[in-house]
């Protein structure tokens, strides 16, 4: 049986979300998911959200991490501590560029570019028009990070609000990791 963790970003990822969807599918597939819900979305606190996050993954130990927005930059403060062991696969969905001028979510930056990312297989999805990170910045980070870039037209940050409740294509993907 396959070991989900999905961590989300700021604002959180709740239904109808593609995340929170994409827990509930997995589930009637037997899937073990842990989502867990962390403190204060609105306005996240690094240290905190790094100890939960690293709590639930302590606790799921997963085969596959599927992150978005934050989420990813949470991932990457995780890798750079070097308080994880690896997984099978990653997947980075909208990472969003240094958000630094928010002031909800200043603690969590600048982030360094982890070396490692503590996973056999990754892949960076990435939108054409993402608000919180251009293309170009999209592909500069997935050279630096070693990793596959899909890029997906006309998505926005790949969330609800830019029609990413239902999203097939991620189930897919989980399905053949």
């Amino acid at each position: 049986m396959k070991k989900v963790l999905i961590l989300y970003g700021w604002h959180g990822s709740d239904a109808p979300h593609w995340q929170s969807w994409l827990k509930d599918e997995l589930e009637k597939e037997n899937y073990e998911v842990c989502f867990p819900q962390l403190s204060d979305n609105l306005r996240p606190k690094k240290d905190i959200w790094m100890k939960e996050a690293l709590n639930a993954f302590n606790k799921a130990k997963p085969d596959i991490v599927i992150t978005h927005s934050m989420g990813n930059t949470l991932w990457f403060h995780l890798c750079n501590e070097k308080l994880l062991s690896k997984v099978k696969n990653l997947l980075l969905v909208a990472p969003p560029r240094d958000l630094n001028d928010f002031e909800d979510v200043k603690s969590f930056f600048p982030v360094n570019t982890p070396h490692d990312l503590y996973a056999k297989e990754v892949l960076m999805v990435s939108s054409d028009n993402d608000p919180y990170m251009d293309i170009k910045e999209s592909q500069k980070l997935s050279d630096t990070l070693g990793c596959e870039l899909k890029v997906l037209e006309d998505a926005g940050h790949i969330n609800a609000d830019s029609g990413y409740g239902p999203w097939p294509w991620v189930l897919e993907w989980t399905r053949s990791k």
